[in-house]
């Protein structure tokens, strides 16, 4: 197995403890700080990778970057040993002498402002040692030790004298065998926590163990808490192995995986980019009001398609993850064969699974930055909104566009603290993004929503007011007749 743990490098080693916030949580990409000149810098999060290097790219060094650059996190290098390796196995390893490997970390560290030091591969005891000694003379919040001993393919990278200098916090469960789910076991010091997610069916391991202990580092670089660093990195390495597990590189067992989530490029039909006037008739689908009509999610999203919806999100709260994935792909084959946008809500690993378009999440979801990095530049990302604060946020983090509301109360979400006709222009002014409104929107008010003069107001979301009709296409089609006089009557 792989192991690794994490400790500021300020106290003694093995004692444990999360790192100081580096900054704001509402900010997880970059802050901004004076330096002597008081000038304001970009002060970009930043890990420092200790590591060999991997010839085929699937591990090590280059899992590192690729990783880090997923996340969003500046990643510099030093290189332990250099290893001839495929998919077949390691052919060879040469490693670097000790007093070049304490250049290189002098060099970085001396340079730049290196928040988190993650180790791979440390050959040997000497080492150790000239790690130590190098991260005792610089300031890093913290560092993340992959002990790496074995490769996935089995060979051997560093000798057994290196294991009494590390203590476990981290234990993996990828590689349980005749296991349905992949259980890690994370301990903080204090509390022992387990980490499940499904075991993905791959060759594309390759690389897993850095990948992991990598992406802890980037966002324990942001600033966050070392528990909501391990589960962000777990989720990232579930959706990078599940986005390439069908990915043919190299002839061997085990093979590397899509870090960027880019390489991947079938497709049954290709995407088109989106525009702000695919908000324009919303359609949010809703699992109680199908089953009360007696409809099936596929069927409502075709009527309502047919009667005119111009992108549809999959809204399913009541529907077991295997079950919602089918209904996912099915859905996905529709519109797209209609050329309709479909998004999933909050479900990154459903959106992925079932190549859908994009997802919207909500404030409480996961932030626009992650999903990003997940998703890639491509996908569609939209998020809830109720405050201009909220709304420059979006455009800043990387959203494609604004869901803002609950304009009017409505009974799909309870507790739903509501913003007026007037609470909306105020969030539509303050953003750069297009805007669709939300929340208690049907027949009778939608022409009052379009009408509040804000350009980037593109269109209405709604679920009752279609899916709680006998007939969807009908209801569709008279709400979009609604907005298009709405749409005259504002122009």
């Amino acid at each position: 197995m792989l192991h690794f743990r994490t400790f500021p490098v300020t106290p003694t080693l093995g004692k444990l403890c999360s790192p100081r916030p580096l900054k704001s949580s509402n900010c997880p990409r970059f802050s901004m700080v004076s330096r002597e000149n008081d000038d304001q810098k970009m002060k970009i999060p930043h890990v420092m990778t200790v590591a060999g290097s991997d010839s085929g790219a699937g591990a090590g060094i280059q899992a590192d970057l690729k990783a880090c650059a997923a996340l969003g996190v500046y990643c510099s290098t030093v290189i332990t040993a250099v290893t001839a390796q495929n998919t077949v196995g390691v052919q060879g390893v040469n490693i670097l002498p000790e007093d070049f490997v304490a250049e290189q970390m002098k060099s970085v560290l001396s340079d730049m402002e290196v928040d988190v030091v993650k180790t791979g591969m440390l050959p040997s005891v000497g080492m150790v040692k000239v790690l130590l000694q190098s991260i005792k003379e610089y300031s890093v919040q913290a560092l993340v030790v992959d002990p790496v001993m074995v490769a996935t393919s089995g060979d051997v990278l560093a000798g057994s004298s290196v294991l009494p200098v590390f203590r476990n916090v981290l234990v993996k469960g990828g590689d349980l065998p005749a296991s349905m789910d992949a259980i890690d076991v994370f301990y903080d010091g204090e509390n022992v926590y387990e980490l499940s997610s499904a075991r993905i069916s791959t060759r594309n391991t390759h690389g897993t163990g850095c990948t992991l202990a990598s992406s802890i580092a980037a966002e324990l670089a942001k600033g966050l808490p070392m528990l909501s660093a391990v589960k962000i990195a777990k989720k990232f390495v579930d959706a990078a192995l599940n986005y390439g597990k069908d990915m043919a590189i190299g002839r061997g067992r085990h093979g590397p995986f899509d870090h960027l989530l880019k390489l991947k490029v079938c497709r049954s039909v290709a995407p088109r980019a989106f525009s702000p006037s695919d908000l324009f008739l919303y359609a949010v689908t809703d699992s109680g009001m199908n089953e009360k009509w007696g409809r099936s999610i596929t069927e409502a999203v075709k009527a309502a398609i047919e009667g005119g919806a111009t992108i549809v999100q999959l809204r399913e709260k009541n529907l077991e993850t295997r079950e919602f994935l089918e209904a996912a792909k099915e859905c996905v084959s529709i519109c797209h064969s209609k050329g309709v946008p479909i998004l999933i809500n909050d479900r990154v690993d459903v959106a992925l699974a079932s190549d859908a378009d994009g997802v919207h999440v909500g404030q409480s979801d996961m932030p626009v930055s992650l999903v990003r990095s997940l998703l890639g530049p491509e996908k569609i990302i939209g998020i809830s909104c109720k405050t201009p604060e909220q709304a420059h946020e979006a455009w800043v983090n990387g959203a494609d566009y604004i869901g803002s509301g609950g304009v009017f109360p409505t009974n799909t979400k309870a507790n739903n603290r509501t913003i007026g006709l007037d609470g909306l222009k105020e969030v539509c002014l303050a953003s750069k993004l297009p805007v669709v409104a939300i929340g208690g929107i049907g027949a009778s008010n939608a022409q009052s929503v379009m009408e509040v003069d804000a350009p980037n107001l593109e269109g209405v979301a709604v679920v009752s007011a279609l899916f709680n009709a006998e007939c969807v296409s009908s209801a569709t089609k008279q709400l979009h007749a609604n907005l298009k006089q709405a749409v005259r009557t504002r122009s």
